[in-house]
């Protein structure tokens, strides 16, 4: 499968806000939300873009400081077990570490065993639990940081 990791602009939250309403139906991120995250400075968002302009999946992440906190990861169904993810978390980590970032951490629902293995594969480590976390359904999140050494 060819695509190349690219910054996440305008023309590619169409393809990212029909992306978030299949995966996340009743808590999908709306279109104001998704182009106030690109124009906050803090953010860093990449998707990973097909040739012919399609989105395979994207990525986004809100530094404060030396802080980074993985807001969202979205691989499309059909583009899974194909080293999108992967990419996708190998160039954020990247730009993390170009920015000074000490960390990065993020939220992953408890239920979800095929993220958590991702996530570990590229060096999270499970740190805790946020009770109740999600709804639609209600479920915990383990919370997962990953550490870059200076």
């Amino acid at each position: 499968m060819e695509y190349a990791i690219v910054p996440m602009t305008e023309t590619h939250l169409d393809q990212v806000e029909a992306l978030e309403q299949v995966i996340f139906s009743s808590e999908a991120w709306s279109r104001w939300l998704l182009e106030e995250m690109c124009a906050a400075s803090g953010t860093i968002a990449l998707v990973a873009a097909a040739p012919d302009g399609t989105v395979l999946g994207y990525v986004c992440a809100q530094a404060v400081l030396d802080e980074g906190n993985l807001d969202n990861m979205v691989v499309r169904p059909q583009s899974r077990r194909q080293g999108v993810g992967s990419a996708l978390l190998e160039a954020m980590s990247r730009l993390a570490q170009k920015k000074g970032l000490r960390f990065l951490t993020l939220e992953v629902r408890a239920s979800n065993a095929g993220a958590q293995a991702l996530y570990i594969k590229h060096g999270y480590q499970p740190v805790g639990r946020r009770k109740h976390y999600y709804s639609s359904p209600k479920e915990d999140a383990i919370l997962m940081t990953l550490e870059f050494t200076p």
